[in-house]
């Protein structure tokens, strides 16, 4: 904690005391100049102190903070007469009138500073931040100061995740991005830009502000055909990876084709992943989603990276397309297709934790997923400053299939899912003005469709399904078809500092569920073994919004009303219901810019939640071979209030960014949800109508500092966790906290010219308490130091190591992994080969342990073993 205050009172130091000199530039006859540079410097020296460019208008703005009372200001642009004039270290507007002037042309060498603030736009210059190792975009984008790069390849700025990934100002992949990020060199990109507080839809960009940040991908050249081509192949046992990957960018229209595949343990079936939030909306609350209804029981992923693990053969394809049209439209096509074949290996030990006692379960597991899916879009957007359309038609498939069999109590547990999945949506939207105001339309659709069957040998659950006689088989069937839309009109506008906007909107939707067990020679048991429930929900919406912004304040403020109604009948049960609620669930959010580089933000927002198909079943539902459940009970209902406040600190020209924000949730609930754990491991679920409270508690911090003249990166990270809730196990109320702490460091520092560091640490604690139980608490460590050597100009050798440590209750594992990395280079051919030693030490088994509400599962897993590879990379 020392060390986050040392950090950010440093940091602190350079946000004050900053002076803004604006203006315009303009000729003789009062036309605005553009392009033309502005840079101020000491009164007696030449160091540019700040710098700009003027715009379209001949607009300018310098923002600095320097100690020298006296300056002056240079005007320069070619053809134009050079300016220079004294000038106090004060705010101030100064206008520059430039006469025209002959020129000769010179020789200029600008070194490009690593981080330049323009307005709402940072740009980081990618030579600054890139290392001689780094080959795609991803690879120095974990370096830039106040971005931070997830395991799972999603992008923050600031804690927040980015609205949108730009390559030269266009959405070629909507969400996609890793796909670029993980593929496009960094050698073809000239800077990184930062679009703080973006709207994404020009036409409200003056009335609709956002908090979230966009990423723009600069690229050197106004044509650029980059990626890149790899062959690799290895053993034990056989390995192979493959990658193809070119990229078109040109002015008029962009494309990236990929063709992927590898049995090495690289999870590139990530890059295919939907990222940004903005694409992730308009999807009819949780039901639009792949519902796994049943699976078999698979190990837990352990918290290494995938080459550790994963046992993968793995081929993806795909091909992205963007084309200009005319009267600013642009035609986005995109097509994917992903085959994976995944095995699993290990055991788990899991301890339920009951008010009465204790039951342990041991399970040996050997897993085989068999995964294919295949996305298709269509979109056909136009975003002008006037007006706004865009219409996106998207189809998804899924092919799944999970083998598995479990050793439990000397019996072997046969497991085979099937688990298919077919989705296709429309989603429509038009912004255009109507007389002094914005109208805007919306128009979503949707049909999908979740055949699913679990198949059980032997069958389990005998004393339910079968008299406590033991039989053969037991099969699980399912099917959901659902289909749905949501259809509003708004009206917005703006008056001075304010923005008001009107909403009217009907959503609805239909699903059907029909279920049925089957046990020994398909024998179809009774009713209270099978569902056939129709849903049908509604939301009618009126919502009135108000924005106010002014230079350090942005206030949002959201008034919906809505009026629910849910029925629901299921024929065999003769059981049908018919709610309605109207309900009034504001938000408010106030963001409070302190000065240029502190910002306050808080935020409170109150919904209800009446839960969906997925909660409500009157017969019984087979999960997986130890789990079933039945909710015959009233639907759920609940009341949740988020209240979030956070500081924000950013500096660019310091490479310092820090963000410490608090979060409370309190959800009210009717149901109280009932756990029956039986002395085999199996577990039946149910809900009771009983009113209670969860309430979750958690902050996080972050601190990131860059040491530019020392190339260094330092990060520092903390977090802190608390739920409180109440269950019922095997008959016992019971209260349940869980806690969690953990913090980390992060250094990436060049040591010698010839040597970088790379080390990361991490420590997690967690416990439970289960009544007046306090249970132990469980501690992870990983602790990660890579060493870079640069032997010569196109050698390069890297020696990794990690070291993870977990106390799994009564004795404590230690495990080290080591890699080893040697590349040489053809630089002036642009390729690589690479050598490769993984798992130095052939480490096989790893194990972990989790804490949840009621138990802790201990997992081990087997890993992959000591494996060398041979790669060459071409880059395109």
């Amino acid at each position: 904690m020392k060390t986050i205050l040392f950090f950010c009172c440093i940091c602190s130091l350079t946000g004050f005391g900053q002076t803004v000199v604006s203006g315009t530039v303009t000729n003789s006859k009062g036309i605005p100049l553009p392009d033309i540079n502005i840079f101020i410097s000491p009164e007696t020296g030449n160091d540019i102190i700040a710098y700009d460019v003027t715009d379209e208008k001949g607009n300018y703005r310098l923002e600095f903070t320097t100690p020298d009372e006296e300056l002056k200001i240079n005007v320069t642009g070619i053809g134009y007469s050079t300016t220079v004039e004294a000038i106090k270290n004060k705010n101030q507007v100064k206008k520059f009138i430039l006469g025209q002037a002959d020129f000769v042309l010179q020789e200029v060498v600008i070194e490009s500073k690593p981080i330049v603030k323009k307005g709402d736009t940072i740009n980081y210059n990618v030579s600054s931040f890139s290392k001689e190792q780094d080959r795609s975009i991803s690879d120095v984008l974990k370096r830039i100061p106040g971005l931070e790069v997830r395991t799972d390849g999603k992008i923050y700025y600031q804690g927040k995740p980015i609205n949108k990934y730009y390559i030269e100002g266009l959405d070629l992949l909507e969400g996609r991005y890793s796909l670029a990020n993980e593929n496009l060199s960094h050698k073809e990109v000239s800077k990184i830009q930062v679009l703080e507080n973006h709207q994404p839809v020009k036409v409200l960009d003056s009335l609709v502000f956002s908090d979230n940040a966009a990423l723009n991908i600069k690229l050197k050249n106004n044509y650029s055909f980059s990626g890149q081509a790899v062959a690799g192949t290895g053993f034990i046992p056989l390995l192979w990876e493959v990658n193809a990957t070119p990229m078109l960018f040109t002015k008029q229209s962009q494309s990236l084709l990929s063709y992927q595949a590898n049995n090495t343990g690289n999870n590139i079936a990530a890059q295919l992943q939907n990222l940004t939030i903005d694409n992730l909306q308009n999807t009819l609350g949780n039901n639009n989603f792949k519902t796994d209804w049943v699976s078999i029981q698979q190990l837990a992923t352990p918290p290494l990276t995938d080459k550790r693990w994963l046992g993968n053969n793995v081929n993806i394809i795909s091909l992205n397309h963007l084309q200009k049209l005319k009267h600013n439209y642009q035609l986005k096509m995109a097509a994917s297709y992903l085959n994976d074949y995944q095995r699993q290996k290990g055991y788990t030990k899991t301890l339920f934790i009951t008010p009465t006692e204790s039951i342990s379960l041991t399970e040996e597991k050997q897993n085989f997923l068999y995964n294919n899916s295949m996305q298709a879009t269509i979109t056909l957007l136009k975003n002008a400053e006037k007006n706004y359309f865009s219409n996106h038609l998207d189809f998804e498939g899924f092919w799944e299939g999970q083998y598995g069999h479990a050793m439990s109590n000397n019996e072997d547990v046969a497991q085979r899912v099937n688990n298919h999945y077919y989705k296709i949506t429309n989603n429509f939207k038009t912004i255009f003005p109507l007389g002094k105001q914005l109208l805007t339309l919306q128009a979503y659709a949707f049909y999908s469709q979740t055949p699913q069957s679990l198949h059980v040998e032997p069958g389990q659950f005998t004393g339910i399904l079968n008299g406590n006689n033991p039989y053969r088989q037991l099969s699980q069937h399912i099917n959901l078809q659902q289909a749905g839309s949501d259809t509003s009109i708004s009206f917005t506008k703006g008056i001075n500092a304010l923005s008001l906007e009107t909403q009217l909107g009907f959503r609805q939707e239909n699903q059907h569920l029909q279920s049925h067990i089957t046990t020994t020679g398909n024998t179809v048991l009774d009713n209270n073994f099978a569902n056939d429930l129709k849903w049908l929900s509604t939301k009618g919406y009126l919502q009135f919004s108000t924005q106010i912004k002014t230079e350090s304040i942005r206030v949002s403020i959201t008034a919906p009303f809505n009026f629910y109604t849910i029925s629901l009948r299921d024929r065999l049960f003769n059981s049908s219901t018919a709610l309605r609620w109207l309900t009034f669930e504001p938000r408010i959010s106030t963001i409070y810019n302190i000065n240029n580089s502190w910002s306050w933000s808080s935020s409170v927002n109150i919904s209800n939640h009446f839960g969906n198909i997925n909660e409500i079943h009157y017969g019984y539902l087979l999960h997986d071979y130890r789990s079933i459940s039945r909710r015959d009970t009233p639907l759920p209902e609940s009341l949740e209030q988020v209240y979030t406040t956070g500081i924000n600190y950013r500096n660019p020209e310091a490479a310092c960014f820090a963000t410490v924000s608090y979060t409370y949730n309190n959800a009210l609930n009717n149901l109280l949800y009932q756990t029956e754990v039986f002395d085999t491991g199996a577990t039946q679920f149910q809900a009771l109508l009983r009113e209670n409270h969860r309430q979750n508690h958690n902050i996080n911090a972050r601190v990131n500092k860059n040491f530019l003249p020392l190339k260094t990166n330092i990060i520092l990270t903390a977090n802190y966790g608390i739920s409180q809730s109440e269950q019922i196990l095997n008959n016992i109320i019971t209260p349940v906290q869980n806690h969690s702490w953990g913090f980390g460091t992060k250094i990436d520092a060049d040591i010698l010219t010839w040597l970088n560091l790379e080390s990361q640490s991490g420590w997690i604690f967690s416990k439970n308490r289960v009544q007046a139980n306090q249970n132990p608490t469980i501690i992870q460590q990983n602790h990660l130091i890579n060493l870079n050597f640069y032997i010569s100009d196109n050698q390069y050798f890297a020696f990794k190591n990690e070291y993870i440590a977990n106390n799994l209750f009564s004795e404590t594992l230690q495990y080290v992994f080591s890699d080893i990395t040697y590349r040489y280079s053809l630089k002036n051919k642009k390729i690589d080969f690479d050598l490769q030693i993984n798992n130095l030490f052939n480490t096989t088994t790893f194990r972990t342990i989790e804490v949840s509400n009621f138990s802790y599962v201990e997992t081990a897993f087997s890993l992959r073993p000591r494996q060398v590879i041979a790669k060459i990379r071409f880059t395109i």
